[in-house]
């Protein structure tokens, strides 16, 4: 019988405080990138060995992108570094009384533990659905999503029933905000620009995008005149957009709303909301709502002095403009992965620690090309001007001058020839429908 590969994440001891990061997204990733310097040995754990530029996923998606263009290795991005250390592996559990964590490759010592471990898709209890629909949080969740959307139309070139047809060639996509928006756009100009060209067989028109929020309008975290305007360009492109319909439930070909009203897809992408992803191990006083951690106004999760949280998995009490935790984006989790360095730092040099304060950086979305709608404080703007700004912002955010070269030249063709150059079904031909 052969032996087993690890029996322990094999980071010797060097006599120096440790600090670990368990997550590489974007708050994570941030501060391990400000920890440079510091007289502590550095610890990255995350399942994947490269971090995921999550906003464009649904480009991955949607074939706007390849998919070497929104991942980059943590190895390469820390290759410079002494100090620091990666190991692939999940954690499962905490010990906060003995200062360890339980990992899928041995157990490990901590000094300072950093949560960083963002969020997860909230299905809110509806077990079917669960199952049944598709979600955006990693690479291979868009390679997936990317399969069936491609793959529903070469099996609809194979049927004569109409029932059938329409089940494959309509998509449902759950949820308003930036994500539900974007992609539901995207869509709408494959079907526009793109599938009549690669599907002569079908009759493209034929073709159902459907974007449902329970909600009144879309973008309800944006400004008035952006959700109207972003309602208004998804109407032109040809998509249906639902207000007011909450999914009841979703069994793989029926979507039932709370209001009885039915349709029929055997592909729903669920975008309706997230929770925070915690580690099991921390004491059920220290979870607020949805999941996430409550953590004081230096990130450290309540009850501890050791452990902090950034990111979509932390809550911040007291901050009286978002009394139930800042935007789970980017940005909150990187200003406050800057600013727990930061305060690491001063803590190693016995000084008074700093208070997360959020700088709100606005909020955008784009609904296609040449369309999209931007919330900068005051300043708010739609159309080509917002559409240049999104890019432009998503553009120098990407990890690598290699990725934004790729995705710039990839937006650059696309914008000139309508084309979507990475159309391609990755996976197993039996792949259920």
């Amino acid at each position: 019988m052969p032996k087993q590969i690890y029996t322990k994440a094999r980071i010797a001891d060097q006599g120096k405080p440790r600090i670990i990061i368990i997550g590489g997204g974007f708050g994570g990733l941030e501060v391990a990138k400000d920890l440079k310097g510091i007289n502590a040995q550095v610890v990255l754990f995350d399942k994947y060995n490269h971090h995921t530029f999550q906003p464009l996923l649904y480009q991955v998606a949607t074939s706007g992108l390849e998919t070497n263009s929104i991942v980059f290795p943590f190895r390469k991005r820390f290759s410079g570094r002494s100090d620091f250390y990666f190991r692939l592996g999940e954690v499962n559990l905490i010990k906060p009384e003995e200062n360890i964590i339980e990992t899928s490759i041995g157990s490990i010592h901590y000094d300072y533990l950093i949560l960083a471990t963002g969020a997860t898709t909230n299905f809110y209890g509806m077990e079917e659905v669960q199952q049944n629909a598709f979600s955006m949080k990693t690479i291979t969740d868009s390679i997936v999503l990317r399969n069936r959307i491609i793959r529903n139309l070469e099996f609809a070139l194979l049927t004569d029933d109409n029932e059938v047809m329409n089940s494959l060639m309509d998509y449902v996509i759950v949820g308003g905000g930036p994500t539900g928006v974007e992609l539901a756009g995207a869509l709408a100009e494959l079907k526009n620009h793109v599938f009549p060209h690669d599907y002569k067989e079908l009759d493209i028109r034929q073709m159902d995008i459907y974007l449902v929020e329970a909600g009144p309008r879309v973008l309800n975290g944006m400004s008035q005149k952006a959700s109207d305007k972003a309602l208004k360009y998804l109407e032109d492109m040809g998509v249906k957009v639902l207000l007011n319909h909450a999914v009841k439930s979703y069994d793989g070909y029926t979507v039932t709303f709370t209001n009885e009203e039915k349709l029929i897809s055997r592909t729903l992408m669920w975008a309706a909301g997230v929770m925070g992803n915690p580690i099991h191990g921390i004491k059920a006083e220290s979870l607020g709502r949805g999941k996430r951690l409550m953590v004081d106004h230096y990130n450290r999760v309540k009850g501890y002095n050791n452990i902090f949280a950034i990111g979509d998995v932390a809550q911040m009490e007291g901050d009286v403009k978002f009394p139930n935790g800042h935007p789970q984006m980017a940005q909150p989790a990187m200003q406050q992965g800057r600013l727990l360095a930061n305060n690491l730092k001063r803590i190693f040099e016995k000084r008074d620690l700093k208070p997360f304060k959020y700088k709100d950086m606005g909020s955008m979305a784009t609904i296609g090309r040449n369309r999209a709608v931007v919330d900068i404080g005051k300043f708010k703007t739609q159309g080509f001007f917002a559409w240049f700004l999104w890019m432009f912002v998503h553009l120098i955010s990407i990890i690598g001058f290699r990725n934004k070269v790729f995705t710039f030249f990839s937006w650059l063709w696309s914008y000139f020839s309508y084309d979507r150059s990475n159309r391609l079904i990755i996976g197993r031909p039996d792949e259920k429908l």
